[in-house]
Parts: C-alpha cells; structure tokens; sequence
C-alpha cells in the first residue's frame, strides 16, 4: 500500500528543501506526493476572500501562476536526485486558507503525514517560524506534521529526542512515526525527561508502557535536571548532535507546555526537524 504525504509549498527555497527531505526519509517505500500550493491574489488573505471569484481575472491568473510554478516543480524533481521510481509526485493549486486548505487535502486524500519548511518567502528573517508552520503544528489534527527547518542539515536522523512527563498515558498508535522511522532510518529514541524530583510509581508505569512500545526499535532513557524543559532539550540536542525532536501535541496547551513560546524559538535553532504528533484522545 502506497503512503501518502503531503508537501505544501510556496516555492521558496525552504519548501524545496522539506520536499526533498520528504523523498529521502521515504526513499525505500512506495509514495504519492501531493505538492500543494495556496493561492491568492494579494498579500491580504481577506482582501483576497472577499475580492476573488471563481472565473475573475485576477483569479485566474494567480491560479495560472500557481500552476506553472507547482510545473517547474515536477521538472526539477526529474533533474534531481529525488526522482525516485517508488514516488509518484501529484499537484494541487487551490485558493483557501493555508491551513484549512491543508486539512481539506488532508482528509479528502487520506494523508499520513504533512511534511513542510517552517517559513516561507514571506516570513521575517528575524522569525523563527512562520505562521504557518506554527498553525499547522498546532491546528493540523487530523495527522501528523513534520517541520523541517531552513538551516536544517537535511540529515536522515540517527537519534530522535522525545521529550515526555510522563504525566499522560501513552498510545502505540500515537507513536507510531517515532517508531516507524526509528526503524525506517536505524535511528536511537532518547527519551528525555527534565524534572528534579525521581519518577513516581504512576511515571514508572508509564515508563514502562513506553519499554513495550519500543521493544522492537533502539531506545534509551535520560533525566536532566535544573533546566527548564526548553533548555534542557537543546542541551541534550546540542551535547549528543540529535537529529530529529518528537512531541506529542495535547490539545489547548500545546504552546502553552512542552513547546512554550520561548521553545519555539529555540527549537529551530537546533537544526532539526520537529515531528508533531497528537494525543488521540482529543
């Protein structure tokens, strides 16, 4: 069965960059990738909502642009390294919001994961992400999302860094991309949890439950204390030259926990990609 995954993309050189990441971590499986771009007229998303119509002249030619370019994609991808004759590469152009555009692609196409850069053309050079990879982190449920920083170095991992409280219950299913690409790229998963109190017996438990998760891929369990959980992730990232971070996406606190404000920031500076999952519960 062909996997499914979807790239958007607003031609800057970062999106090009996730999509070939995208390839090469999939490089063995057979896949369909969906390049999507999001159009619209202008700058303004609502000037654009309430000024462009189906048909209009303004949208056609946007959506004539849009086309062209996600074209000029496919001809590059046969010049490269990334044409691959497991891949089949399909493109979508399509007026929305980029996020609601995403999950529409998401569920109509049955993606597994959305893989992206994590700024485009329009994003500061003083921002750390854009605001639609901090959207899509945080909005796009309905699977998991891959970020892929610009100054990432587009290395497949060899240890993934999933930082847990072990204050929830974990779920196979819920980890299922940390595990498959553990496999997928014979990588190590660092566990990492930042407290200066020992576990409890209800962490222990936990604890436990991840052993049975992990039992058929490398694993590895670490403390760190005296740090906040942003800083004690970069610390271990930075020390071990770890090449992947995993997180579990609760619903409502998402930035308002484990990846607080002053972590998104961080976190792209550690020059890896950021694999968001969710809590399957919500």
């Amino acid at each position: 069965m062909k996997r499914k995954i979807l790239v958007p993309t607003d031609f800057s050189k970062n999106a090009w960059l996730a999509l070939k990441y995208a390839t090469r971590l999939y490089a063995d499986d057979e896949c369909d990738f969906y390049i999507l771009n999001v159009f619209s007229a202008s700058k303004n998303l609502m000037d654009s909502l309430l000024n462009m119509v189906e048909g209009s002249e303004s949208y056609e030619a946007a959506k004539q642009d849009s086309e062209k370019e996600l074209s000029n994609i496919l001809d590059l991808l046969k010049q490269s390294d990334a044409d691959n004759p497991k891949h089949e590469f399909h493109i979508i152009s399509v007026f929305n919001d980029v996020i609601e555009a995403i999950k529409n692609i998401v569920e109509k196409k049955d993606i597994e994961i959305v893989i992206m850069g994590n700024k485009g053309k329009t994003n500061s050079s003083e921002a750390i992400f854009g605001s639609n990879a901090m959207y899509a982190m945080e909005k796009v449920r309905n699977c998991p999302v891959m970020v892929i920083p610009e100054n990432a170095t587009h290395t497949l991992p060899k240890e993934i860094v999933f930082p847990t409280s072990y204050k929830t219950h974990f779920k196979r299913r819920e980890l299922y991309y940390v595990t498959d690409i553990a496999q997928k790229c014979n990588a190590n998963v660092a566990v990492l949890h930042v407290s200066n109190r020992e576990l409890n017996k209800e962490q222990k438990e936990r604890q436990a439950m991840l052993e049975e998760i992990f039992e058929n891929i490398s694993y590895s369990f670490h403390f760190l204390s005296q740090y906040s959980v942003s800083e004690a992730v970069r610390i271990f990232i930075e020390s071990r030259k770890s090449d992947m971070v995993a997180f579990i996406n609760k619903k409502h606190v998402f930035f308002g926990s484990i990846l607080t404000n002053a972590m998104v920031k961080e976190v792209t500076d550690f020059k890896v990609p950021i694999l968001v999952m969710h809590d399957l519960r919500n």
